[in-house]
């Protein structure tokens, strides 16, 4: 006879010290779980506070706030026939950990501390919480007073534990306890529990999702059982989009999957399964078995309740669940959601009406646009489906309490200026595809010239000095031609601000605009860029995408939205256009001025943030990477160029735009890339690699093929 059990997995848009809108959205994945028949629901981490408060949880009003939260969760009337699992901050003997509150109606079952933190990268974990340190290990820990008056207990297990019921029993891993090479669903598997359950808050990467399915199919197929990945879904406040794409397997298939990139703030997916097919596939290996025999018991924190239907005649009557066939998005479909639902929840959550853009006709403003564009899309998709709240958030954000778009074009209008800037130095070409791109979208477009103001600026240092800079080609040195470029850029983000705080006042609107950057990861990388010009901004939404992403989401972008101009903009060669034109044609390009090209630049990103290289290892392994391409000394002089102008330029990191967060290469001091920004002559190293370049020619390996 089988034995049913439907599992729910809630996938919830939180924000970060919202304590309000949090409680509300776990009510309600709790209410729509209970409607699909759930015996248990599981909520993403840290669901109650939110993921992101970072240094809010050394304050005590986070942990106070929380178990007020969960005061209210427990009394809920839908809690009396489900096991509800929510996460929170919790202090346990003046400690204080990251954990998981298993409850029934006005009862705690048990809390589970989090026992592999996260702290690479993004994260941080370990300066607010501390692992558990004792495996299979319970305590008691004594509740709150405002919890006693609800629940009754004075105290509740809080450890490594596992949940037993009438029917089975549950293991509890938490995000990172899956990534980590001693997880502990095999052991849990091996002391009998057919289902684990993960809370997670995973960011979105590029190409995550497929890594997270390989982890959990094969978590299952090894050791049997069923795995719930419960993940969280928005921008909670910060750089990161969590991406959802929750999913349930079993038995290494996965039977629900739910969405990657959502306008939902609440979305939850069941499974009913069967614990009988997990008996039965666990029992059919004997290695498992063997194994299974020999391990060391976990704690069990027993409770009189049953997942399963008492009635065996219910438990026949549901259907046997199916194995589906994954959804995995592209690299250029996730730039186009998942930049763009992270911009999404930025603006629906700053109380502002909409986003400025400096649009230069170039790729990487105008890949921004189209981020902005598929935004749009998604949120016309979503009202003409009849999402009420995305509809609410749109009416408020644009001030009609009458909008009804029909086209994404129509939402474009309303909650995106662009503004092509030019001066002497610019082209007609780039003002064009400028031009074609805003009609295509139908931006709010403005195209002015501010050479008035460069000139008036280099009147005012002139005045002051007595000296009159020029550019290079006008007989200046290269000091004067840096600066005479940097001023035109720098004057663009004083126009993008005061345009973006006084536009929609001079047509007649209220509210004001987030400024919009458009700095690549490459060019950041390299410190290809003005300090405080227009690619300072509020948000960036490309800064951890590399060029060549860049371009093959531009690609998409014109098939997928139809905008044909989009290929003359990715024909065309990358310049600044900050330099004096030759007859009305281009004399700077992006790649000349770096002295590398964006694919070279790729591969310096990866090899010192994935590899770990300083410049003599970079050197090593690029000799067998570009074999054939350079000779040693060519690629000896390409390194040593890559670390001087990262070097010179490690300063500008520490002012990068927020950006959304995409690749792990990114140099956003204030996230991954923790080195210092003043630094020597690398002597040293360089000198490493020019001793290795002469003892391979005289060894004849000049040219490597």
């Amino acid at each position: 006879m089988g034995r049913k059990v439907t599992l729910a997995a809630c996938t919830l848009n939180q924000w970060a010290m919202d304590f309000e809108g949090n409680k509300a959205r776990i009510v309600k994945s709790i209410q729509e779980s209970r409607v699909q028949g759930a015996a248990y629901r599981v909520g993403p981490e840290l669901e109650i506070p939110g993921y992101g408060c970072a240094d809010h949880f050394y304050e005590g009003d986070t942990i106070l706030h929380s178990f007020e939260v969960l005061a209210d969760l427990l009394q809920l009337e839908e809690c009396k026939d489900m096991i509800c699992d929510v996460g929170m901050a919790i202090m346990h003997k003046n400690v204080r950990y990251n954990c998981r509150v298993l409850f029934l109606h006005k009862r705690i079952l048990m809390i589970r501390p989090k026992k592999v933190l996260a702290n690479e990268q993004n994260y941080r974990e370990l300066r607010w919480f501390c692992p558990w340190s004792k495996p299979k290990i319970l305590e008691e820990y004594s509740l709150p007073r405002l919890i006693r008056d609800v629940t009754g207990q004075e105290s509740v297990p809080f450890g490594d534990g596992v949940l037993a019921t009438i029917d089975t029993c549950i293991g509890l891993e938490m995000c990172e306890e899956l990534w980590c090479p001693g997880s502990g669903h095999v052991e849990q598997g091996f002391d009998g529990c057919e289902i684990i359950v993960n809370s997670s808050g995973s960011h979105h990467k590029l190409g995550k999702p497929r890594i997270r399915l390989h982890l959990v199919k094969d978590a299952t197929y090894k050791c049997g059982g069923i795995y719930v990945f419960c993940n969280l879904v928005g921008c909670d406040g910060d750089r990161l989009y969590y991406d959802g794409c929750t999913h349930i397997a079993i038995n290494g298939q996965v039977v629900a999957q739910g969405p990657q990139f959502s306008l939902d703030e609440v979305t939850v997916t069941t499974a009913t399964l069967d614990l009988e097919d997990v008996r039965a596939y666990r029992g059919s290996v004997s290695s498992r078995s063997m194994l299974a025999a020999q391990a060391t018991p976990y704690p069990r924190v027993k409770v009189d309740f049953s997942l399963s239907p008492d009635d065996p005649l219910l438990a026949v009557a549901v259907p046997a669940v199916l194995p589906i066939k994954f959804r995995i998005h592209s690299r250029e479909e996730e730039i186009a959601q998942g930049a763009a639902f992270w911009l999404w929840d930025y603006l629906r959550r700053s109380s502002l009406s909409g986003f400025f853009l400096p649009l230069s006709g170039g790729i990487d403003s105008s890949s921004v646009t189209c981020i902005v564009f598929s935004m749009c899309k998604q949120v016309c998709d979503a009202v003409q489906k009849g999402n009420e709240p995305v509809l609410r958030d749109l009416r408020r954000i644009t001030g009609k309490d009458d909008f009804s778009p029909k086209t994404p074009q129509d939402i474009c209008r309303e909650i995106l200026t662009t503004c092509y800037m030019a001066t002497e130095n610019s082209s007609g070409q780039t003002r064009s595809r400028a031009n074609h791109l805003a009609k295509a979208c139908n931006s709010y477009h403005y195209s002015i010239n501010i050479d008035t103001i460069v000139a008036a600026c280099i009147k005012v240092f002139s005045a002051v000095t007595g000296f009159a800079p020029k550019f290079r080609v006008n007989g200046g040195s290269n000091q004067e031609n840096l600066a005479m470029q940097n001023i035109q850029a720098r004057v663009r983000m004083v126009m993008a601000y005061l345009l973006a705080h006084l536009s929609l006042m001079s047509r007649g609107k209220k509210g004001g605009l987030l400024v919009l950057g458009s700095s690549n990861v490459d060019e950041a990388l390299r410190g290809y860029y003005t300090k405080y010009d227009c690619s300072s901004a509020d948000l960036n939404p490309i800064g951890a995408i590399s060029k060549t992403d860049l371009r093959s989401f531009i690609s998409y972008a014109r098939e997928e939205f139809g905008i044909e101009c989009l290929k003359e903009i990715s024909d065309a060669p990358p310049t600044a256009e900050l330099e004096p034109l030759s007859s009305g044609k281009l004399t700077q390009t992006d790649e000349s001025d770096m002295g590398m090209t964006y694919a070279e630049l790729s591969v310096f990103g990866r090899l010192r943030s994935f590899s770990r290289c300083g410049p003599y290892s970079m050197f090593c392994k690029l000799l067998h990477l570009w074999k054939g391409t350079y000779s040693t000394a060519q690629i000896a002089e390409k390194v040593k160029h890559f670390f001087h102008c990262y070097c010179i330029n490690r300063h500008k990191m520490t002012t990068l735009t927020p950006s959304y967060h995409a690749e792990d290469y990114s140099p956003d001091d204030n996230r991954l890339d923790l080195r210092q920004f003043l630094y020597p002559p690398l002597k040293w190293q360089f000198g490493k690699i020019d001793r290795q370049v002469k003892l391979l020619e005289r060894r004849g390996f000049s040219e490597l093929d």
